[in-house]
């Protein structure tokens, strides 16, 4: 992610009035979070204990997400939180916590206050909107309080507010994250290789509650464990034809969890138009064919798999690369 992650539009420590630029009444802080484009990795672990645990990577999506202003009413109570639009509970009760968290930090007395969302991320399709809107919440207080909170406790958080989240809070490098617990399993050590992604649209679009959906089995660990294995190589290396093997490896065991009518018809365009292969939201119904930014003939092998895709119902939309 670029830019920074929270900033203050002016702030006074004696809590008087002060407006910012949002037209506002009080300390303002805004916060951004980006989102994410699905998984390439996402299945059952071991944790450092040699414990079973569900973790996933996640593919990150550049210049989009959520952008969220809160404004402090000090000595207005905890509870007199609002958030627009209305229907953003989690925002809401991220950015609760995360208020009863700052006041702690900086000794300024809990209060309510004005929360206000906006994102351009897709809701329900597995692109991670929910968890955008959470972290770009809990960032907006933190810098209405003017601290910045570590990205563990932005995790913490999130989780407290939404049960699972992802892990966008972490800027840069790959990791292994535990959505459910908030922590992470493991970090990689840089960011992932370089890679163009072709967007589509599975399933029609329809949302999915990521809450009801079941897990991998612990008997399935030793696979997902070569597949962490893999994974690190392929971003040790930067070698985009071993992470698009994990990827596609990893769509194919969500199937049992999550099918996707339209996979075996992904890894066909894939295979035909040169991709390295695919990458699906493991909850939720976006997907996209990945490819070598270097390919010399980059161009033609984008559109010639976007017709492909396109003549078979797929919706597809916008290229972009990491």
């Amino acid at each position: 992610m670029t830019g920074p992650v929270g900033t203050a539009t002016r702030h006074r420590r004696d809590g008087g009035r002060t407006t910012g630029s949002s037209g506002f009444d009080g300390p303002v802080g805004v916060g951004h979070a980006p989102c994410h484009h699905g998984e390439i990795l996402q299945g059952v672990f071991l944790d450092a204990d040699g414990q079973p645990c569900r973790g996933l990577v996640t593919l990150p999506v550049p210049g989009t997400g959520s952008t969220a202003a809160f404004v402090r009413r000090p000595g207005s109570p905890a509870n007199r939180l609002s958030v627009w639009p209305a229907d953003r509970d989690k925002a809401r009760r991220a950015a609760a916590i995360a208020v009863a968290e700052c006041a702690d930090r900086t000794g300024d007395p809990p209060c309510g206050g004005r929360l206000r969302v906006h994102g351009d991320v897709p809701i329900g399709i597995g692109m991670g909107s929910s968890t955008s809107d959470v972290i770009a919440a809990v960032r907006a207080v933190a810098a209405s309080f003017g601290v910045r909170l570590p990205p563990e406790v932005v995790a913490r958080i999130a989780v407290r507010a939404e049960r699972a989240c992802d892990p966008l809070m972490l800027d840069g490098t790959a990791a292994l994250f535990a959505s459910r617990e908030a922590r992470v399993l493991e970090e990689f050590g840089r960011p992932l290789p370089a890679v163009v992604v072709l967007s589509c649209t599975t399933g029609g679009g329809r949302p999915v509650d990521t809450l009801t959906l079941p897990t991998q089995p612990r008997r399935e660990v030793p696979a997902y464990e070569e597949l962490r294995a893999a994974l690190r190589q392929a971003v040790a290396a930067a070698d985009l034809g071993l992470l698009g093997q994990v990827s596609t490896e990893s769509a194919r065991r969500n199937q049992a969890l999550l099918a996707k009518p339209e996979l075996d018809l992904l890894e066909r365009v894939a295979a035909g138009s040169g991709a390295v292969g695919v990458q699906v939201a493991h909850s939720g119904n976006v997907a996209g064919l990945l490819f070598d930014p270097a390919a010399p003939d980059l161009p033609d092998r984008l559109r010639r798999a976007a017709r492909r895709l396109a003549a078979r119902g797929l919706p597809v939309g916008r290229t972009f690369e990491i």
